[in-house]
C-alpha cells in the first residue's frame, strides 16, 4: 500500500532563480538490495525494505546557472571531480531532459554523518539531488517519479524519497521500479544505534559490489528466497513483532555479506570490532534484550532496538573495544524542500 498516496504529492517551489534546497535521510535496509537486473537503470534483482534515519541528514542545493561551462559538485566544502561528478551529471542530464533546459548546474551538498562508510550516504545524496534538482528546474514531480529518478543515481536512494518504513518493489522496468511507504515514521518506536568502527571511505563501493554479485554461487539462492524474507519483514514491522523482525533482519544481513565474501573478487567489509558488536548483540538478545544487528556495505554495525532500551544498549555498545562512536537515529520522514 502507499502511505499518504505519495505518488500524487506535488512540490511547489519558486524557481525564479532556478535553485532549490532539499534535505533527505539515509536509510538502513532490513531486507537488502544487492545485485541488479539492469545495471544501467539500477533495477534490482529483488525488492527491499528499509527505514529512513532521522537525525542523519543530507542537505543539497542545486542551482542552474547559464554561465557555468560544466556541472560542479561540492561535498562538505570540497569540490569533487571524476566519477562522483559524472554520476551527479547523469542525474542532472535526466532532469534537464525532462525540463527542456540546457543550463549547467552547481550542486552543493553537506552530510552530518560519515560518507562512503556503509551508512547509505549515496542514498540520501541522490534523493536530495533528485528533489532539489527537479524543483530547481521547475518540475513538479510526484513521489513515485522522484523515487524512480533518485534510483538512477543510487538504487537505495529510491527508498530515501518516501518517509518512515519503506518498501522498494523491484519491478521489471524503469516505470515499475520505485519505493513507497508501508508505515509512517511514528508507526513503531525503533531506534537505530549505528556503531562506528571505521569512518574511512570503503575501498570498494556498492556500485562495484552490485556488478560482481552474480559471481557468487550463493546469489541465486539469496534472490530466490527474497520474497519470503520480504513478507516476513513486512508483517513483523506492521505487527511490531520485534522477535520476528530480529530473526529475519539478521538472516538477511548475513546472507548479503555471504554473497559479498564469495564473489569474485571477494568483498570483506567486516572489521574485528564489527564481529565483536554482532556477537555482543546476539548475547544480549539471548538474555532477553530486544536488540538485533544489520550491516550494509561497510564495517559499521546498525544495532536496532526499542526506544525503551536504547539508552542502556547505547551504553553497552560504547564499552566494546573498537567502537569509536555511536550515531543515534529514529524513523525519519520523507525527502523535502526547505
Amino acid at each position: 500500500m502507499l502511505y499518504n498516496h505519495g505518488e500524487y504529492r506535488v512540490f511547489h517551489v519558486d524557481n525564479a532563480n532556478m535553485n532549490a534546497t532539499a534535505v533527505s535521510h539515509p536509510n538502513i535496509a532490513f531486507i537488502k538490495y544487492w545485485g541488479n537486473r539492469d545495471n544501467a537503470l539500477r533495477i534490482p534483482m529483488n525488492g527491499s525494505i528499509s527505514m529512513n534515519l532521522d537525525g542523519l541528514t543530507t542537505r543539497t542545493t542545486v542551482s542552474f546557472q547559464p554561465s557555468l561551462p560544466f556541472d560542479e559538485l561540492i561535498i562538505n566544502g570540497h569540490e569533487v571531480m571524476g566519477a562522483g561528478l559524472k554520476r551527479v551529471s547523469e542525474i542532472l542530464d535526466l532532469i534537464r531532459e525532462k525540463a527542456q533546459i540546457n543550463a549547467r548546474a552547481e550542486a552543493v551538498t553537506e552530510n552530518n554523518f560519515p560518507s562512503g562508510a556503509g551508512i547509505a550516504s549515496s542514498a540520501s545524496a541522490f534523493a536530495a539531488l533528485a528533489l532539489a534538482g527537479s524543483a530547481a528546474a521547475g518540475l513538479n514531480l510526484g513521489e513515485r517519479e522522484l523515487s524512480r529518478l533518485a534510483r538512477r543515481g543510487s538504487g537505495s536512494a529510491s527508498r530515501s524519497i518516501p518517509g518512515g518504513f519503506v518498501e522498494w518493489q523491484a519491478g521489471a522496468s524503469d516505470e515499475e521500479s520505485f519505493a513507497f511507504s508501508i508505515a509512517p515514521p511514528n508507526h513503531w518506536e525503533l531506534v537505530d544505534l549505528v556503531a562506528i568502527v571505521s569512518a574511512a571511505h570503503k575501498k570498494t563501493g556498492s556500485t562495484e559490489g552490485h556488478a560482481i554479485a552474480p559471481t557468487s554461487p550463493l546469489q541465486t539462492a539469496r534472490v530466490l528466497d527474497a520474497p519470503r524474507r520480504l513478507e516476513k519483514c513486512r508483517q513483523a514491522i506492521l505487527a511490531k513483532d520485534f522477535n520476528a523482525f530480529a530473526a529475519i533482519v539478521e538472516l538477511d544481513s548475513d546472507m548479503m555479506h555471504a554473497v559479498m565474501m564469495t564473489s569474485t573478487p571477494a568483498l570483506q567489509y567486516w572489521k574485528p570490532a564489527s564481529l565483536a558488536v554482532m556477537e555482543a548483540v546476539r548475547m544480549w538478545r539471548a538474555d532477553g534484550l530486544p536488540a538485533c544487528y544489520t550491516m550494509d556495505a561497510g564495517a559499521n554495525v546498525h544495532v536496532l532496538t526499542l526506544e525503551s532500551e536504547a539508552q542502556g544498549i547505547e551504553k553497552k555498545l560504547r564499552e566494546i573495544d573498537g567502537v569509536q562512536n555511536i550515531l543515534v537515529a529514529r524513523p525519519g520522514g520523507a525527502a523535502k524542500i526547505v
